[in-house]
């Protein structure tokens, strides 16, 4: 059996997916010596058979995430130390185990430690008081950040399960939680009027704190009963360059924060990571000036303390009807930055795009991938009659956008990869014009001004060794970049030699 495909069983012996005896019973029937994908493609026809499009799809992810652990595992030369288990003549391969290599990760791919555990208590739900209840939730959520894992999933009629490194990964797959059980577990924290509200309009977002943790939370109703999310709030405010961004990237950020009007905006996709990099562009702020920093949240994430700044944060539900309301409240309590969680509805963009030009710096997010697409939002919610007064109050008003997303970086971790506009006169004339296809051209060229593209940060993240040549390659799209890509590697090859 091959090295990576011995760490491939091993890592599901250990999240207890597969026996020694069929993972024997799979080798012979795939003839003895199956490369990795072919073994890895046959065990997950077997587990997905007969499943929807959507476990299918999730199991996808999570063999991948295996299937990444045991290629790296493999080019180290060690075998995992349960090998002779499932190999087929009962012993090692010819690479022996050293005596520190391990079955599986620290925290194991698929769960780990007390989450194990913790998992096995679902059964006893039913029969746990509500403070009980309250405390087992308490366990689970502190364990979440234990194991490194993101977020905690707990639905009507499905299994528990987590998400870590961007993977979806179940506990106790065979499992899943009554109805009863999912109501217990997902309104154990709320107060009583949280309850009352979530009856009510059967969805509600709410912060909660296992001191010294946040946690974010939402349930809502589903057709099965309630379901919940929850995912880790960082405990302390980072620094750009701690959450990923290279040093001259930071340095234009930072920039963009002496601004004492405009619009700045932070995008990306659920998950990529907004939330902790505009707490961090807030600090900046507020140890940089004296000014009063005004921020509506979703629910308040992370609580910033006032240093230079005065820092009021204000949450909606809780503090404030909407966004809307609130960011018309804002300007009657003399603010000069302006934080807005989401800017999602037409009068919040509009409110926004006003205030950046009378004297207040707004620094808003939205769920878009890429800088083209964020100006195409921004404008596309007005009426036609209305945009060309947008596109040039926007033209006028912006002053940058960094568009990020958490991607896989090739070794088994993640990094935080970006692209990052500025609004120079050439892209002041693109966005008032209405030639946002251009704006990438402007983008490519203006490095100078600190722009960067997505593909141009896969290359620099490349020289610095955040990522693999692989994945750097897979996530780009620009041939003349995946060209310097390409050189860059051969240099590194020849080198190597």
């Amino acid at each position: 059996m091959q090295l990576d495909v011995q760490w491939f069983v091993a890592t599901l012996m250990a999240n207890e997916l597969i026996s020694a005896d069929d993972a024997k019973m799979l080798n012979q029937a795939l003839g003895g010596e199956p490369d990795l994908m072919t073994y890895a493609q046959e065990f997950l026809a077997r587990m997905t058979e007969g499943l929807s499009e959507e476990d299918t799809q999730s199991w996808v992810e999570q063999i991948q995430s295996v299937i990444d652990y045991a290629v790296e595992q493999a080019a180290a030369g060690v075998a995992p130390e349960n090998a002779a288990e499932f190999m087929d003549d009962g012993a090692a391969s010819a690479v022996e185990p050293s005596a520190t290599a391990a079955a599986t990760p620290a925290g194991s791919v698929f769960s780990g430690g007390d989450m194990d555990a913790l998992a096995m208590e679902l059964d006893n739900v039913s029969a746990m008081t509500e403070d009980e209840a309250r405390e087992y939730m308490q366990r689970l959520l502190v364990t979440l950040r234990e194991i490194g894992a993101s977020d905690l999933h707990i639905s009507a009629n499905a299994p528990l399960f987590i998400r870590k490194s961007l993977v979806n990964q179940r506990l106790r797959p065979d499992y899943c939680i009554p109805p009863e059980d999912a109501r217990k577990l997902n309104t154990c924290l709320l107060d009583e009027e949280q309850k009352k509200k979530f009856d009510e309009l059967w969805d509600l977002n709410f912060a909660f704190e296992v001191h010294p943790s946040r946690f974010r939370c939402a349930i809502m109703m589903q057709r099965e009963g309630v379901s919940g999310s929850y995912r880790i709030v960082p405990d302390k405010i980072h620094t750009l360059e701690e959450l990923g961004f290279l040093p001259d990237d930071a340095v234009t950020i930072e920039r963009l924060l002496d601004y004492h009007n405009g619009l700045i905006l932070v995008t990306g996709p659920l998950g990529s990571g907004k939330t902790t990099t505009l707490a961090a562009m807030v600090e900046i702020a507020n140890q940089k000036r004296q000014d009063h920093i005004i921020t509506v949240e979703d629910p308040i994430e992370i609580v910033v303390e006032s240093k230079g700044c005065q820092v009021t944060q204000r949450q909606i539900g809780g503090n404030t009807n909407s966004y809307r309301t609130a960011l018309k409240g804002a300007l009657r309590e003399d603010p000069d930055i302006i934080v807005i969680g989401e800017m999602h509805d037409l009068e919040t963009i509009e409110n926004a795009i006003t205030a950046s030009e009378t004297g207040h710096l707004v620094i808003g997010t939205l769920h878009t991938c890429d800088a083209a697409n964020t100006l195409n939002r921004l404008l596309d919610v007005f009426p036609p009659n209305q945009q060309p007064q947008i596109r040039a109050m926007t033209a006028g008003s912006l002053r940058g956008i960094v568009c990020q997303k958490l991607m896989h970086n090739g070794s088994g971790g993640l990094v935080l990869s970006y692209e990052i506009l500025i609004n120079t006169l050439a892209v002041s004339n693109v966005i008032s014009e209405g030639k946002i296809f251009q704006l990438r051209a402007s983008m490519q060229i203006g490095s100078k001004s600190g722009m960067c593209t997505i593909d141009q940060n896969l290359l620099a993240l490349f020289k610095q060794n955040r990522i693999t040549y692989e994945a750097a390659k897979e996530n780009m799209r620009d041939q003349s970049v995946i060209h310097l890509l390409n050189q860059e590697q051969a240099k590194r090859v020849a080198t190597a030699k």
